[in-house]
């Protein structure tokens, strides 16, 4: 499965409105450490296909999503279950960190 790139206007039917649980990046092209996080948010989209949604946001494209999840760091990794915010991590984790937190959840 591949990463979606999620807008304003598809947010709410992606994430909001999924029958799965969603992990959304937010990030920036600038950003080195969403640089370092995105290989690895590639993989999780690979290896959780079908149980975990997983889509991108450019804050500088959708800063009206970034304010609306006060996301003041980036990379900003919002855990969405059924339409709601469940987990939040800020900054750079390991896979196996990612994998452990993302089975919490799902």
């Amino acid at each position: 499965m591949t990463v979606l790139h999620l807008g304003s206007k598809d947010f709410e039917a992606e994430v909001l409105k999924s029958d799965i649980p969603v992990l959304v990046d937010f990030w920036a092209e600038w950003c080195g450490p969403c640089k370092m996080i995105g290989p690895i948010i590639d993989e999780i989209a690979s290896d959780f296909e079908g149980r975990l949604k997983v889509g991108k946001v450019n804050v500088d494209e959708a800063q009206d999503l970034a304010g609306n999840y006060s996301v003041m760091s980036i990379p900003t990794l919002l855990f969405f279950k059924q339409g709601k915010v469940v987990e939040q991590v800020v900054g750079v984790m390991s896979k196996e960190q990612l994998v452990e937190k993302i089975e919490s959840i799902i």
